[in-house]
Formats: C-alpha cells, sequence, structure tokens
C-alpha cells in the first residue's frame, strides 16, 4: 500500500474536466439507471443474472471515481461551500421528496426522516461523510488498509441507518483506493493487452453471472445488513464481504480499462450524470406507484426484462442531457452567496480569554 501516489497537501487551481474521467461517468450511471429499473424484477432468472453482474462493480466503479475526483480535498471554505451546495442540499431536496411521494402512494414512513436515507439518497449521505473524512484517510499511514478492516468488521455489528452508516462504512475501501490513485495508474490500464483481458473478464463473468447467480447472493450485493442477519457466521461474513470487494476492485478496474480517454458524445453526456442520479428515482417510483408498471410487465417474462433494459438506457441518455442541466441546475446546484462568506476572506475567530 505504501507505493501508492502520496497525495497533494494543498487544492490546486481550477482545472479542467478530463474526458476519460466523464467517459468513466456515463458509462457508470447507465449501469446504475439500468440496475434500479431492474430491482423489482430481480425474482425473475433473466433479471437475476444482469442484475447479480451490475451490483458486483456499479457501486465500487462509482464511488472510486469520486475518491478519485475527491483527492484534492483539504476543506477550505470553497470547497465547503461547493460540498453545501453540490451535496448537502440536493441530499435535503432529494431524499424530502422522495419520501413524501411515497408516504403517499405508501404510507410510509409515517414520519420524515431526513437523515435515514429510503432509497438513492444514500449515495449523497455517503458522499457528504467520505467527502469531510478525507483529512483523516490523507494522514493515515496505511489508509486502504484500514478502511479494509472498517469495512469488513462493520458486517459483524448492528448500524443503524443514520446517513446511511452501514453502507456509507461497507464501500469504504473504494473511496479510499480512488482517493490514493494517479492518472499513471489509469493510463496502465489503457494498454491494449490489459483491455484484452478487461474484455475477457467482463464477458465471463457476465455469463457466470446468468448461470450462476442466486436469490441468496442479492442481498450480499446491497451492502448494509450484518453477516448474522444473511444467516452467516462472523468467519463466513468476512470472507464473503473480503471476496465482494476483490470482485469489485477487479471488474471496477476491468471497466475502467475500457473506457475510452478521447472526447466524444459520451463525454459531454458524462459532464451531467448528477441530474440524472439525482432524478432518475422520481421517475422510476412514479411509474412503479402510478402504474404498478413491474408488476404489470412481469408476466412477460425475458422480454420484460431487455424491454426495462433498453427504456433504462433511454431514461439516463435522456436525463443527461443539456436541456434538463438547464433546468435543475439552479434547483441542485445553488450559488447560496447569501449564506457564506467570501472565498478570500479569512474567517476571524475571536476566543475568549
Amino acid at each position: 500500500m505504501s507505493s501508492l501516489a502520496p497525495l497533494p497537501v494543498t487544492p490546486p487551481a481550477a482545472r479542467e474536466r478530463v474526458a476519460y474521467l466523464d467517459n468513466a461517468r456515463y458509462w457508470v450511471m447507465l449501469l446504475v439507471v439500468i440496475g434500479h429499473c431492474l430491482t423489482d424484477l430481480v425474482v425473475m432468472d433473466s433479471a437475476r443474472g444482469v442484475y447479480t453482474w451490475i451490483y458486483a462493480f456499479h457501486m465500487p466503479l462509482f464511488i472510486l471515481i469520486s475518491g478519485y475526483t475527491a483527492r484534492h480535498y483539504v476543506g477550505d471554505l470553497r470547497q465547503i461551500r461547493r460540498l453545501v451546495s453540490t451535496l448537502v442540499v440536493p441530499y435535503l431536496i432529494v431524499e424530502l421528496s422522495l419520501q413524501l411521494i411515497t408516504r403517499h402512494y405508501d404510507g410510509e414512513p409515517e414520519r420524515l426522516m431526513v437523515l435515514s436515507p429510503q432509497w438513492v439518497g444514500w449515495f449523497m449521505a455517503a458522499l457528504i461523510i467520505w467527502r469531510l473524512t478525507t483529512p483523516i484517510w490523507r494522514a493515515l499511514k496505511y489508509p486502504i488498509t484500514v478502511s479494509i478492516v472498517i469495512s469488513l468488521a462493520s458486517g459483524l455489528i448492528e448500524i443503524p441507518n443514520a446517513l446511511a452508516l452501514h453502507k456509507t462504512i461497507a464501500f469504504l475501501p473504494f473511496y479510499v483506493i480512488g482517493l490514493h490513485l494517479d492518472r499513471e495508474m489509469f493510463e496502465r490500464l489503457a494498454q491494449w493487452r490489459i483491455r484484452v483481458v478487461s474484455a475477457v473478464v467482463l464477458g465471463t463473468t457476465f455469463v457466470a453471472s446468468q448461470l450462476w447467480a442466486t436469490p441468496e447472493l442479492a442481498p450480499w450485493l446491497l451492502w448494509r445488513i450484518r453477516y448474522a442477519d444473511l444467516d452467516a457466521g462472523p468467519v463466513e461474513g468476512v470472507l464473503m464481504r473480503a471476496a465482494l470487494i476483490l470482485v469489485g476492485l477487479a471488474l471496477t478496474a476491468a471497466a475502467l480499462s475500457l473506457v475510452p480517454w478521447g472526447r466524444s458524445w459520451t463525454t459531454a453526456q458524462g459532464e451531467r450524470t448528477f441530474y440524472c442520479y439525482l432524478l432518475h428515482g422520481f421517475v422510476i417510483i412514479g411509474l412503479d406507484r402510478q402504474f404498478d408498471l413491474w408488476a404489470r410487465i412481469e408476466p412477460y417474462g425475458a422480454p420484460a426484462v431487455l424491454g426495462c433494459m433498453v427504456a433504462g438506457a433511454v431514461l439516463a441518455n435522456l436525463l443527461m442531457t443539456a436541456p434538463v442541466a438547464r433546468t435543475f441546475r439552479p434547483v441542485f446546484e445553488p450559488r447560496l452567496t447569501w449564506l457564506f462568506r467570501d472565498a478570500s476572506e479569512s474567517p476571524r475567530i475571536k476566543i475568549p480569554t
């Protein structure tokens, strides 16, 4: 672990977007939306395999990229202001809205639980915690080892859903690993030999998921249930989560290897994945609660699964378009100039004597 690139100690000036990262965001967002579209069909064999394959690595990939892009975080005024405007405020808006919608249709939750994310809000809550704890992972001598131990041990105890702590802690190693990567490591993955192996790995695991995915495996892929509740002993649980971490890292590396470095139409779409993530949950819940869509299409079997995958890809692309970004940017990225002091000002705290 000590060979990893050291983290910078000062935040750099604003830099241009990297096409490679936006391309990666685009493809992972497709997996996120398609995976969520398949959730209610996972009882079907034709959906379970695809669902298992996607959930084996789509969040590890998303989180690792998030860690890499947060590697310069030091908690200065500018960064705190952006954290509040692009994470805290959107989290509150999305979580409260989704809870109000589900309460309208299902009668639950009876009380609004803003600190207990029910669905997509968990990732934003986790990002807030990961970002704020970044200085800790910068200071530790063996941060990756420590994060893995914490993740493995967390499944041994009951953890409350406050700010999605169970998943935040379980997925922690992927964030910390991303935090300690550098550009050269991504470039090594682009070597043609590695790309060939990566394509084989992703293809093989996809086929294996269709053949051997079981209903018992699905709860493990949620990363939020303690081992005892999964009918696993401490040793079995730790080994299973360790295996999931290794699989997640292997498939993440394979996916990153195949991501193109040049600009294309996916690059522009990838710049707007933020809005897609925040909005797609509303569409899925609306179609489910208002039209009972998934229950209606389930009898159609494999064609319904394929249709959901295509519809998920179309929905993701629509929500990553420029008009959607322009419409929702004032909502999800408010300027909040009234709330914060100017970043050029040095805060003066008067300490009483």
